[in-house]
């Protein structure tokens, strides 16, 4: 029972956190249980994805209550992330635990460093729609797929920035978008996940429970919060993830 109630509190702050920067928990979750439990990378990927799973589809309908998303744009993202994401889980099932967690901390710094540059250089404003067509929304859905079934978190940290500064949505659209993106990629992630004997359901199960009571809460912040504070922030959180992956590595 202790251990059911330590889980789900962990849940809770990896869901609060998941709302506000519109992905799940999974990424803060993954180097926790591995540091922390003592997970390998795979395990720990998967652990986080039995949370993730539930936290994603709850975030993505608050973000649609709040901030309607495009089904022109999500739909060539949702379809292609969900093809490519079993090719990226089928391929981190079958790698070495260190390798997967040194090139995770590689993505992750380098999504940060895109993020910043982005951040300090003279964007184009955002657009009320996006500068691109469909067409290239499935590209990024192929990418994002790839990379979120490799590493186990849905693709949106890679959908995102790529929204915001090359498509140029707001972030919180971005946000809605990467939700959209994630909810059917992380949902056959974590089963090609669990068909490897990946996931520790004991730790993921009371973790769900945990994020989906407090999911609201993030995404309710996130709607709040200045458009260049929710980027630093996002910048910050991914740097913590690297860091805390990089103790373990």
């Amino acid at each position: 029972m202790i251990d059911f109630v330590m889980y789900a509190a962990l849940g809770i702050a990896m869901g609060a956190l998941g709302g506000l920067f519109g992905i799940g928990g999974g990424l803060i979750a993954i180097p926790v249980l591995g540091l922390w439990f003592g997970l390998d990378q795979q395990l720990a990927q998967g652990t986080a994805l039995a949370m993730s799973v539930p936290n994603v589809f709850l975030a993505l309908y608050r973000y649609q209550q709040r901030n309607r998303i495009n089904l022109r744009q999500a739909l060539p993202l949702v379809l292609m992330s969900f093809c490519f994401a079993w090719l990226g889980a089928m391929l981190a099932v079958g790698v070495d635990a260190r390798i997967i967690r040194w090139g995770f901390i590689v993505f992750l710094l380098a999504i940060t460093l895109y993020n910043l540059i982005k951040m300090y250089t003279s964007p184009a404003p955002p657009v009320a729609g996006s500068r691109y067509g469909w067409p290239w929304f499935g590209v990024l859905g192929a990418v994002a797929g790839t990379t979120g079934g490799l590493f186990g978190v849905g693709g949106a940290v890679v959908a995102a920035p790529v929204l915001t500064s090359v498509f140029g949505t707001t972030q919180v659209v971005a946000q809605g978008l990467s939700l959209a993106l994630a909810a059917p990629s992380t949902a056959v992630t974590l089963l090609t996940y669990a068909v490897h004997d990946e996931v520790n359901w004991a730790m993921g199960v009371p973790m769900a429970i945990g994020g989906l009571l407090s999911i609201s809460w993030g995404v309710r912040l996130a709607h709040a919060l200045r458009e260049r504070l929710l980027r630093g922030l996002y910048c910050g959180f991914l740097l913590l993830c690297a860091g805390l992956l990089a103790l373990k590595a």
